[in-house]
């Protein structure tokens, strides 16, 4: 079946005929040309099509009526943007959270064959593509969220999962490095295979040796019979490292030679067995930082960080709150047999306002906590426990701090994307004119998840 394309543009030719000009040879499709002076978003209510594609330059009113409107439909409508560079900072930033992509003018044919194809997918109804797609919507069904980095972040993983490479996961605690390694596990190829998770933190120092690769009978006192190591019970699966950095660099040394030699020799035996095993680490700790301290090898930093995934906290994603909540406590509900509570106006704005140190797990707590407490069908303020200082509604003095910290980030994502665009993603460029020391340019860079390729 071919796809079905909804183009709209200010002029019919100047999507369509970019688009038809370059899928002629590429994929079947259909197309459904639009202008937005005779466009009217409720025309797509019953429109049982595969992609809008919307061409915004100069005046953003139709876009904007468009993507508010889609964003209060039950039926997700897929949407691929293409702006204009002088679009206003605040239209591109409702856009982004709302919309599937978006990309910007001049249009690279390269670029716009990537992204379509990333949306549309295979044409064919091949079986084997068919169990593909769904179990990366089973694997990736518990990541809830727009925000445009967090979005990014998901669309990795599938990607990563296909290498056997080692990856390396980097976020604050509670924002989801074993869920992501979990998904990573079950889209490889490994994914009939053990998936063993180790809490590096929790490993005594003298027995870390024992843990991993587990002894021969008479190796010590009490080694009356064989015992497997981790490695060993992970084998032809995936061995998850969590919290890396708080190993001991004793340890750390006996982990770098495992996995430079992809060998390993049980305590007490003669001889080295082979290991078939993917690493997936995880840290909520700069390991940069540590290598500088002395607390972390840098040539074991070098080994597992190969693929790297940086996970936003949920204080850089506060948009994606209202998701979150409304998906946690239905899921709540439905372990206890219980219709969900609501969430009143003034406790989604306490949880807005709040910075979540503790993250998507806090999260969780805090909403579990209240859905208990919370008497009626509805739940209020006074049920969610959160710090009066952190996020009580009434103190100016927090509305002006988030108000303050908002404009900041706004104004830094802004000058950002705009001195990257013009070196064109070029880093060091960009920080020189910015009068930045490189590194701490980059770090912005990766903290507000900015393409440098397509900023």
């Amino acid at each position: 079946m071919p796809h079905r394309l909804m183009l709209i543009g200010a002029a019919p030719r100047s999507v369509n005929g970019t688009l038809r000009s370059l899928l002629a040879s590429e994929r079947s499709i259909s197309c459904e040309a639009r202008t937005w002076d005779r466009f009217q978003p409720e025309s797509l209510e019953g429109w049982q099509g595969d992609l809008v594609v919307a061409e915004a330059n100069g005046e953003p009113t139709g876009l904007l009526r468009l993507v508010n409107w889609a964003h209060g439909r039950a039926r997700r409508i897929p949407m691929l943007v293409i702006l204009s560079e002088d679009m206003p900072e605040d239209v591109v930033q409702t856009v982004g959270a709302a919309v599937d992509d978006f990309m910007f003018t001049p249009v690279r044919s390269s670029e716009l064959r990537h992204r379509l194809a990333r949306l549309l997918g295979p044409v064919r109804n091949d079986p084997q593509i068919v169990e593909t797609q769904l179990l990366e919507q089973a694997a990736l069904a518990h990541f809830v969220g727009r925000h445009s980095g967090f979005v990014q972040m998901v669309q990795r993983i599938p990607l990563m999962a296909r290498s056997n490479a080692p990856v390396l996961l980097v976020g604050e605690t509670g924002t989801g490095k074993e869920l992501c390694a979990r998904a990573i596990h079950h889209l490889s190829p490994r994914k009939a295979g053990p998936f063993v998770p180790i809490e590096c933190g929790a490993l005594p120092e003298h027995l870390v040796e024992n843990e991993l690769f587990g002894h021969s009978r008479g190796a010590f006192t009490d080694a009356r019979s064989d015992q497997k190591g981790l490695v060993a019970m992970a084998e032809g699966g995936t061995l998850f490292l969590d919290e890396v950095d708080s190993l001991s660099l004793a340890a750390q040394s006996k982990l770098l030679r495992f996995l430079q030699e992809r060998t390993y020799k049980a305590l007490g035996s003669d001889r080295f067995a082979c290991s078939n095993v993917r690493i997936v680490a995880a840290t909520n700790r700069d390991l940069e930082m540590c290598i500088r301290e002395h607390r972390f090898r840098n040539d074991l930093y070098f080994r597992i960080n190969v693929l790297r995934l940086e996970l936003p906290p949920l204080r850089e994603r506060r948009c994606d709150i209202p998701l979150l909540t409304e998906h946690f406590l239905r899921s709540l509900a439905e372990e206890t047999g219980t219709h969900p509570k609501l969430l009143s106006t003034s406790a989604l704005r306490l949880l807005e306002q709040y910075d979540w140190p503790g993250n998507i797990r806090e999260l969780v707590n805090v909403l579990q906590r209240a859905a208990i407490l919370a008497p009626g069908c509805k739940i209020l303020p006074a049920h969610l426990g959160i710090p009066i200082q952190a996020s009580e509604s009434d103190d100016g003095q927090v509305r002006f701090n988030h108000a303050r910290t908002q404009a900041l980030e706004k104004f830094e994502r802004a000058y950002l994307e705009r001195m990257l665009r013009r070196h064109q993603g070029n880093i060091t460029r960009s920080a020189q004119e910015a009068g930045k020391d490189r590194r701490a340019f980059g770090r912005l860079v990766k903290k507000y998840h900015i393409d440098r390729l397509n900023p």
